[in-house]
């Protein structure tokens, strides 16, 4: 009932700009340059398990960073939620402020309440889409099997096909 309908691995990803805690706007271009992007969509700043899933994302920062992945959150909370929350918890990345659920909607996480999912992102496709709580490893270790984008010293990108056939079928229901 509450299980996101995920966008599939090899679409393309829906553009979106947002602002960040700060009022900075954000949007999926800005990370053209880099290996990729993780996006992960919880419902609410400081429940228990939203905030135990980004502080997982916060404790995997440096490895992160050691391969040019960018990490966001999303999630309806205004501005002023999201400061205290990333304040308190010191996360390293932005929280971004998607009011009126826009681009949760977009990415298959809308609702009532915004379901929780973890989306990688490398060169404008989706490589990596889970519903509710993947670690950080298996969400690294997919975007290091997967392309890299178009500006990347990180050597050349290989076709979404090739990454969906090396990848075990979906059986189309998410856990």
């Amino acid at each position: 009932m509450f299980d996101p309908k995920l966008l599939a691995i090899g679409a393309e990803a829906p553009g979106f700009d947002l602002e960040d805690e700060s009022g900075n706007r954000v949007r999926l271009s800005d990370f053209a340059g880099r290996r990729g992007v993780v996006m992960v969509f919880y419902p609410m700043d400081g429940t228990p398990v939203c905030r135990a899933q980004l502080c997982e994302m916060r404790d995997q920062w440096e490895s992160f960073c050691g391969q040019d992945i960018a990490v966001v959150g999303v999630n309806p909370g205004g501005a002023v939620s999201h400061r205290k929350f990333k304040s308190k918890q010191r996360f390293p990345f932005p929280l971004l402020v998607d009011q009126g659920k826009r681009v949760a909607s977009l990415y298959g996480a809308g609702g009532l309440i915004v379901k929780r999912c973890v989306y990688g992102i490398a060169a404008g496709r989706i490589q990596f889409a889970e519903a509710g709580r993947p670690s950080p490893e298996k969400v690294l270790a997919a975007m290091a099997d997967g392309s890299r984008g178009p500006n990347s010293s990180h050597g050349p990108a290989r076709s979404w096909r090739e990454r969906v056939h090396r990848a075990p079928p979906r059986r189309g229901v998410w856990p």
